[in-house]
C-alpha cells in the first residue's frame, strides 16, 4: 500500500517509517521539523518531504494515490499555560481538521491517527468494599503531607489501580490532552460522515533508542537517563508508587504497522502498551542498576509531587490484541536495560 506518514522525522516517526518499508509499503515521508522536537537547525532527513499539514495545497501534493494516511504529526507536552492553547490547536486539531479535508478531497478513506493515554486523564480504580469508583482529584493538603494515594469517594479508604480499557470515559486534564480528545472527535465525526476507517492508537509511555533528550518532547525515562549522565542520582516524585505501562517505540512501530494493514471498519480506539505495568522507582532503579558503570547512587525519592500529576495509569492491552492482532514484544525489564545505554537525540539532531 502507498502511506502518506506525518511527523515522518520525529522519534517514533522514523521507527514507524522503517517498519512501514520493511513491510513492503511505499511510504511517503513528510515533516514540518518544528524546532521544539528537532532543535532550530536540524536538516531534513534523506527521503523527508518538508510538508505542513496545516496547508492543505501541500498535502494535495502528497496525497495523490495514497491508500491510508498514518499520521504522527503532533505538538506534545502538558502545555505549561493557556499561553500555549494556540499552538496546540493550531497544530494538532486544525492541522488534523486540514488533513482531513484534503483526504476527503483525494478519496483517501483510512486514517491510523496517534492518540495518547492522555485523553484518559487519570486511570481506573477499584475500592476494596465499593468496587469501582471514581475518586475526585487528589487534595493538596493529603499531597503535602504525603497522602499520594487516591481515596474510594464513598468511605474515604485509599483505592486501588485497573486496567484502563478504551470505554473509559475521556477527560482530559492538560492542553495537549485536549487537543488529542479533539482529534479523536473530528475523525470520529470524519469517518461517520464519509463512510470512512479510522484506527486511533493511545499510546501509553513510549522510550527507546532515538528519543529526544532535554526537550519538551522528552519522556520521563530519558530525563532520568539525563541524571545519570550528568552523574546525579535520578530524582523521583511523591514516594515512586505511581504506575505506568512503558512501550518500546518498536513495539509502537508494530502496532502502527498492523494498523495500517487492519482493514478494520469505522473508528475504533486502542490502548498501545506493553501490558507489564512498573513504578515509576522501578523505572529509576532499573536505569541506575543497568548504568552501575557511572558510579551513580541509587534514585532518590523527594516526595515532592507536580499539581495535576496523575497517580496511576496503567492501560489494558486486550482489544488491540483481539482486533489488530498487536502485542507488545518486548519487556520492559528488557527494553529498559537496552535503554540505559541506546544513543538518544540531542538537541538539534535528526536523527
Amino acid at each position: 500500500m502507498r502511506v502518506l506518514l506525518t511527523g515522518a522525522a520525529g522519534f517514533i516517526g522514523t521507527r514507524i517509517r522503517a517498519g512501514l518499508a520493511d513491510a513492503g509499503h511505499d511510504v511517503v515521508a513528510v515533516d514540518v521539523m518544528l524546532p521544539a522536537a528537532h532543535g532550530p537547525d536540524a536538516p531534513l532527513p534523506a527521503g523527508v518531504r518538508h510538508v505542513d499539514v496545516r496547508d492543505g495545497s501541500a498535502l494535495a501534493e502528497v496525497l495523490d494515490g495514497v491508500d491510508v494516511v498514518c499520521h504522527q504529526a503532533a505538538v506534545v507536552g502538558s502545555g505549561v499555560n493557556a499561553a500555549d492553547a494556540p499552538s496546540y490547536a493550531s497544530h494538532n486539531d486544525y492541522g488534523t481538521a486540514v488533513l482531513l479535508a484534503e483526504m476527503f478531497a483525494a478519496g483517501c478513506r483510512r486514517l491510523v491517527l496517534a492518540s495518547s493515554m492522555v485523553v484518559y486523564g487519570q486511570g481506573r480504580f477499584r475500592c476494596p468494599e465499593h468496587g469501582a469508583v471514581d475518586p475526585a482529584p487528589r487534595r493538596r493538603a493529603d499531597l503535602d503531607a504525603g497522602v499520594f494515594d487516591q481515596r474510594c469517594p464513598v468511605c474515604g479508604e485509599p483505592v486501588r489501580w485497573a486496567l484502563v480499557g478504551e470505554d473509559a470515559p475521556l477527560r482530559p486534564r492538560s492542553l495537549y490532552a485536549a487537543s488529542k480528545v479533539a482529534q479523536e472527535h473530528y475523525a470520529l465525526a470524519w469517518a461517520e460522515s464519509s463512510g470512512a476507517s479510522v484506527v486511533a492508537l493511545r499510546y501509553h509511555n513510549v522510550y527507546g533508542p532515538g528519543m529526544p533528550r532535554d526537550t519538551p518532547y522528552s519522556g520521563v525515562a530519558a530525563i532520568f537517563r539525563s541524571s545519570l549522565e550528568a552523574g546525579d542520582a535520578p530524582r523521583v516524585f511523591e514516594d515512586g508508587g505511581q504506575m505506568r505501562d512503558f512501550v518500546h517505540v518498536d513495539d509502537v512501530a508494530a502496532a502502527n504497522v498492523a494498523a495500517v494493514e487492519s482493514g478494520l471498519d469505522g473508528f475504533g480506539a486502542f490502548n498501545v502498551c506493553s501490558g507489564r505495568p512498573v513504578s515509576i522507582l522501578d523505572v529509576a532503579t532499573a536505569l541506575c542498576e543497568a548504568r552501575a558503570d557511572l558510579g551513580v547512587p541509587a534514585p532518590v525519592v523527594t516526595g515532592q509531587y507536580r499539581s495535576g500529576d496523575v497517580r496511576h495509569i496503567v492501560a489494558d492491552p486486550a482489544r488491540a490484541a483481539q482486533r489488530l492482532g498487536f502485542r507488545a514484544a518486548i519487556d520492559p525489564a528488557d527494553g529498559l536495560r537496552e535503554f540505559a545505554t541506546a544513543p538518544l537525540r540531542g538537541a538539534g539532531s535528526s536523527s
